[in-house]
């Protein structure tokens, strides 16, 4: 492909200073690599935060969106959106859940998952029902999910928080046992299938598999929040299928739409019809190209086999970590599963974000020193072989500095 003109880097006075940037300014992409604007090249472990499932200039997604912007982008739910319908139909072939919510972001779709329990629990005849969430738990920056999110330092200044919500350490179930014992209003458990922001730590399978009994027992919702680790990251549609469960609720978004913003509430049973006319709404999800992205990254996944492809460069990434990083003083545990993996360190490095980016490898570095790769799904065995050869040697020789 043509590069862009190359173009000097310059501040951003006007934009509001909400995010710690990286003195880079990307220009364009193609599969697993990216270019900035002084014409430097990286490998992308990052995806967008997991996002560009497909990776860049996607030749079969491309010409999809151009043919829909082309016909329609916009038209508002008031009327009827086809593509809506058939994007909800495979969401509910590959979950077994029934029917979907379409809105934009991660965030919209926890929060529409947060009013479901609400008016779950207020048709039960519950007045102030509460919500069973999770330490270290990461569900977005709104009022409401930020409440639900168990990380302190994003809280702060933000006060006072939406009350209702029980917070419980991950991976203990005697824990949500004495709240259902002491606390009658409790009307939902939501929690990440795996904790994205929050370190690449996995709700163990046992955990899922109790939490749905209790949840089945207590009339409860169990909903689990798939927005980073679905849509075929770890190797299966949706993480929790490793346990062979279904949740009540699954908000989505980031790689469902390959870069193109949407979110996603999927229920089962217990939760469809919770919702109805008049309940929730939104001006903008559901669009025409936002669907048609989704319905594209659904069946292209499908067609090139990207689950099998995610489980098995994920393996390999995993074998190679594990043996030249993990016997390394200093790393305290590799883990994740398909192309979600955390290589967490026994100290804060941030540092290595731009290392790697000068480097020319793009990652992510969360809850402080855990190091996050998320490439897109169509990483290749000898681009994972690349990633391997940037990242160890940066990180053998940050382990190898004296400690600040």
């Amino acid at each position: 492909m043509n590069a862009p003109e190359t173009v000097a880097l310059s501040p951003m006075p006007h934009v509001m200073n909400t995010y710690g940037r990286l003195p880079i300014a990307l220009s364009h992409g193609q599969g697993c690599w990216v270019w900035d604007t002084r014409s430097k090249r990286y490998l992308d472990g990052l995806a967008g935060i997991a996002v560009s499932t497909l990776g860049h200039n996607h030749p079969r997604l491309v010409p999809a969106l151009h043919d829909q912007l082309g016909k329609i982008i916009h038209c508002s739910n008031y009327y009827e959106v086809p593509l809506q319908e058939q994007l909800a139909a495979r969401l509910s072939e590959l979950s077994g859940l029934d029917c979907t919510f379409f809105c934009n972001t991660g965030l919209e779709a926890n929060e529409a998952a947060l009013k479901i329990a609400r008016k779950f629990g207020h048709d039960k005849g519950i007045d102030r029902p509460e919500i069973i969430v999770y330490e270290k738990a990461f569900h977005g920056r709104s009022i409401a999910t930020l409440s639900a999110t168990g990380n302190p330092k994003v809280q702060a200044g933000f006060g006072p928080l939406v009350e209702g919500f029980v917070r419980v350490p991950l991976n203990d179930l005697s824990a949500i046992e004495e709240v259902a014992r002491t606390r009658p209003n409790v009307v939902a458990v939501f929690l990440e299938t795996i904790q994205g922001e929050g370190g690449i730590t996995a709700t163990r399978t046992d955990i899922l598999q109790g939490l749905r009994a209790l949840c089945d027992r207590r009339d409860w919702l169990l909903m689990l929040d798939e927005v980073q680790c679905g849509i075929g990251r770890t190797g299966k549609w949706f993480a929790h299928q490793w346990a062979g469960i279904r949740p009540d609720v699954m908000p989505l978004a980031k790689g469902l739409g390959s870069g193109v913003p949407i979110g996603a509430v999927v229920t089962g049973p217990r939760a469809a019809r919770v919702l109805g006319p008049g309940n929730h709404g939104t001006t903008f999800g559901g669009n025409p190209l936002a669907m048609r992205a989704g319905v594209e990254t659904l069946r292209i996944m499908t067609e090139d086999g990207l689950l099998d492809n995610a489980a098995r460069i994920g393996a390999q990434l995993r074998r190679a970590f594990d043996e030249q990083l993990a016997p390394l003083p200093g790393v305290k545990e590799i883990r994740g599963q398909g192309l979600m993996i955390g290589i967490e360190l026994d100290r804060p490095c941030g540092a290595l974000l731009q290392r790697a980016a000068d480097a020319g490898l793009m990652i992510s570095i969360t809850a402080d020193s855990v190091i996050r790769l998320l490439p897109p799904l169509i990483l290749s065995a000898d681009e994972a072989t690349q990633l391997v050869q940037i990242l160890v040697p940066l990180v053998k020789a940050f382990l190898a500095e004296p400690r600040p």
